[in-house]
């Protein structure tokens, strides 16, 4: 019989009931220093006081209105939005998986306004992740995303992660935009090199394309700056944002030019929850806290003593990790050992991981780490990891 949960999660025995700031805490009370967020989407870590209490204020005026009326808390953010980005202007949805639908349709809908319907194919690259949507898994392309659900979304090519030669091969009269995560998440931690960033826009600039960026899990203070991109001085055209922005309440967003949004006018997008009272308030907090003053300079310093120690750990169990990669706050070990067994190591020594492609454990702890649970995440990674070696 088939459960009333459907059944498509491989979750591990685990049902946590509180968390406080970096930690979990099971039912049965074992505490376990969290470096999932929820998968980089607890940003400022569990039940952040300001968070509570946008969200609780909110919550006693008024829920949900709907997109047919103004909300004050979405201008608002809005508002920050354009104020600390690139971007003109901002749609709200609820999640990355919607922030990709609303990419892809802005790319196309861009280019059927400039007379030119036929550009409608968005180059991709192997190993991303966008979404489990029709638009997400096409853009995405793997078997692993796509068997099963043909017949698939046309439009989309995929290349080599990183192939700057391949792409401009492959860029003809039908492209309308390239579509990447500056650090590729799902895919096993790959970070763009800068340079490649900067040579990538140059590409789409020469063949005046559009070039989208998803930040779905990247941005949001992530790497060290509020969005990844700044790191190599390039803007894109239009941008994917969810996870962080909304530190643990469903909220994501598309960021765009004027330029690329132009087409999007009334009655061609829309929403019933997205940008709704309660995310965008909570969201408001989330930007005021990320962009206060030293805030992304302690995440930075928190990175960098991070990254030291889990150099030392790599070095001292070549048996069970190869490198470790990343930017920021968003590293990756690659483990020479299945990545699911030291998943499990590290549940047994009361450490949260993520797994994810290449045979990566990610590493994605709240913004607001401290000092002392760098240390103590290390600890734990190093129990973790000498139990796999003892098991050798």
């Amino acid at each position: 019989m088939i459960p009333s949960i459907l059944p498509t999660y491989n979750r591990a025995p685990l049902s946590f009931v509180k968390g406080e700031g970096s930690w979990l805490i099971e039912a049965d009370g074992r505490r376990f220093l969290d470096l999932g967020a929820g998968i980089a989407v607890n940003a400022l870590g569990h039940a952040h006081p300001k968070l509570v209490a946008a969200l609780t204020e909110q919550a006693g005026k008024l829920w949900h209105t709907s997109n047919l009326y103004h909300i004050p808390a979405q201008q608002a953010l809005a508002d920050k939005l354009v104020e600390h980005s690139f971007a003109d202007t901002v749609f709200f949805t609820n999640s990355g998986t919607e922030s990709c639908e609303l990419a892809v349709k802005m790319a196309r809908k861009y280019w059927y306004e400039k007379n030119a319907p036929e550009r409608v194919e968005i180059i991709a690259f192997h190993g991303s992740f966008h979404g489990r949507s029709s638009a997400g898994i096409a853009a995405a392309g793997s078997e692993k995303m796509t068997k099963g659900f043909g017949p698939l979304l046309p439009g989309f090519k995929h290349l080599d992660w990183g192939d700057l030669e391949g792409l401009k091969g492959a860029i003809d009269s039908r492209t309308a935009a390239v579509l990447l995560e500056p650090v590729q998440g799902e895919g096993g931690i790959r970070p763009m090199a800068d340079h490649d960033l900067r040579a990538l826009r140059q590409i789409c600039d020469k063949a005046g394309i559009l070039l989208i960026f998803d930040e779905v899990q990247c941005g949001m203070g992530r790497t060290g700056r509020l969005f990844a991109h700044e790191w190599a001085g390039v803007t894109p055209d239009i941008m994917m944002v969810a996870k962080g922005i909304g530190g643990g309440f469903p909220l994501g967003a598309v960021l765009a030019t004027e330029a690329a949004a132009v087409a999007m006018t009334a009655g061609s997008h829309g929403s019933t929850y997205g940008g709704n009272p309660l995310a965008c308030a909570v969201g408001c907090a989330v930007m005021d806290e990320v962009t206060a003053p030293g805030f992304l300079e302690t995440v930075n310093t928190r990175a960098s003593q991070l990254q030291q120690k889990l150099g030392g750990l790599v070095e001292a169990y070549p048996e069970v990790f190869a490198e470790l990669r990343g930017s920021g706050l968003m590293l990756g070990l690659k483990c020479v050992a299945p990545n699911t067994d030291v998943l499990q190591a590290c549940y047994d020594a009361g450490l949260i991981t993520v797994p994810a492609g290449d045979n990566v454990i990610r590493l994605l702890p709240p913004l607001t780490l401290s000092e002392d649970e760098v240390t103590e995440a290390v600890s734990r990674l190093d129990h973790a990891a000498r139990a796999i070696k003892d098991r050798l």
